[in-house]
């Protein structure tokens, strides 16, 4: 008997689920939030990406002030693992989901040949269409590209050129899985389209970054303390040197961070580098303005507070009081990176506290996380937050936000397009002189009248003709 199509894989997708569940994970649906949190807890996950651990913090009453529950990446806890220095591969640090995957109408549509469509869908939600003939991976191979835009998200298709047969609209919205719309998608030729749809591929993720960085003294354990330190330490600022270039803000064309670059009221210098074709812009707790009355250093806390991801960098012994999450009071930072720098055998040691709905992301920490090469704990580092931040705008919260931005931009962009859709063409025929009584010729423009060559002699046709 023959198997129906896609048996197999619902056969393996079992028999994957049944082995999961003999090591305690249990499934809700297909990449549910439950199903990633319940894995997370299983050996691999231990032992990759580390486990998942409710952190308190307590007032000096012993009241709790804060718990949550973190992902704690510290290195390898698999005591049959050797823990030897360097155990990892150069090659496991890579940017997840990379812009290529993602960006395809900045790279493939804009600025080339390309066509865009709208309409709506059989619930009457508006959609966009952009359809592209390019090159298929530099192989002279001609295809068509096609992307989506609907409020549930984008949709990306390659499909086959055909010399002697055209790709129809209707053909490439049904390999989209859209068989049923309303009338014909009707093609866009509005000139801010392009920046339009732009603005909407946006919404798939971050292109730039922001990061906190916050310094902290040995001993410091509420985030006031931390964020009232007006300056840094040497290791401080080496490391800031090693995360990018110090800029000044004002005047500053670049990627901005929500810093301000005319009036230096966010500071006079900032830290920013770029990686891999991402801007990214450090939110530096010493270079934010800094108030002597502000005990909470308002200032700073809004910059910082805001950011997905912040660097903490921690001073003192390995045996000091550590750092937790539950000691900065943000509901929006998501992961913490915790950097200590061991000044006798110069080297970093990092750990990573993600918040428990983030879905796991790489690279894993190597064991033990200690790095003596600089330029690669840099590298490792920076792949780590991008990663990171990647993954947040992937859970419940962010993606539904994203999902109602999406939703209102493109209804906003249909509402913008749409008149110009049933407006009349620019050359458009319209009869201003019904009654003439001889066969034209031939005519040509005289002013703001009208000479018209007829058999009966020339004549000058203005609008004050009867």
């Amino acid at each position: 008997m023959e198997q129906e199509p896609g048996g197999a894989a619902a056969a393996l997708l079992r028999q994957k689920r049944a082995a999961l569940r003999r090591r305690g994970c249990s499934f809700e649906s297909p990449s549910s939030v439950s199903e990633d949190l319940g894995c997370r807890r299983g050996d691999f996950s231990r032992k990759h990406y580390g486990s998942v651990e409710l952190l308190i913090s307590s007032d000096a009453d012993g009241a709790i002030q804060r718990a949550g529950r973190f992902r704690v990446e510290n290195g390898s806890t698999d005591e049959n693992a050797a823990a030897l220095p360097g155990t990892w591969r150069r090659t496991d640090v890579h940017l997840e989901n990379p812009e290529y995957h993602t960006r395809w109408y900045f790279k493939y549509f804009l600025g080339q040949v390309h066509q865009n469509y709208i309409g709506n869908d059989a619930e009457k939600s508006p959609f966009f269409l952009s359809v592209t003939l390019s090159d298929q991976n530099n192989q002279r191979v001609p295809q068509y590209r096609a992307i989506l835009w609907r409020k549930t998200g984008t949709q990306k298709i390659c499909l086959p050129y055909s010399p002697t047969k055209t790709l129809s609209v209707k053909s490439i919205l049904s390999a989209m899985n859209l068989d049923k719309f309303e009338k014909g998608p009707r093609e866009i030729f509005h000139p801010e389209i392009q920046k339009d749809l732009l603005v909407l591929e946006e919404q798939e993720g971050s292109v730039n970054f922001k990061f906190g960085v916050l310094f902290a003294k040995d001993g410091q354990l509420t985030d006031d303390e931390m964020f009232s330190n007006e300056i840094g330490s040497e290791a401080f600022q080496k490391f800031l040197n090693l995360l990018g270039d110090t800029i000044t803000l004002k005047g500053w064309t670049g990627y901005r961070g929500g810093l301000d670059t005319k009036n230096n009221t966010t500071g006079i210098n900032s830290v920013y580098t770029v990686y891999q074709g991402h801007e990214v812009m450090f939110h530096v707790s010493t270079m934010l303005p800094y108030s002597k009355e502000n005990r909470q250093q308002v200032e700073r806390k809004r910059h910082i507070g805001n950011d997905i991801v912040t660097i903490v960098f921690q001073e003192g012994e390995e045996s000091s009081p550590a750092f937790k999450p539950s000691m900065i009071r943000s509901h929006f930072t998501h992961i913490f990176a915790l950097v200590r720098y061991d000044q006798q055998n110069d080297n970093y040691r990092l750990k990573i506290f993600s918040e428990e709905s983030v879905p796991l992301f790489g690279p894993p920490l190597p064991s033990p996380p200690v790095f003596t090469d600089h330029q690669e704990f840099r590298d490792f580092l920076l792949v780590k937050l991008i990663n990171g931040e990647k993954a947040t705008l992937e859970t419940p919260t962010f993606a539904q936000k994203r999902r109602r931005t999406l939703d209102m931009l493109i209804r906003s962009l249909y509402q913008d397009l749409m008149p110009d859709l049933h407006k009349s063409q620019p050359w458009e025929p319209q009869c201003f002189c019904c009654n003439f009584p001889h066969e034209a010729v031939c005519a040509d423009p005289w002013g703001q009248a009208l000479l018209v060559s007829t058999d009966a002699g020339v004549l000058l046709v203005d609008e004050l003709y009867p």
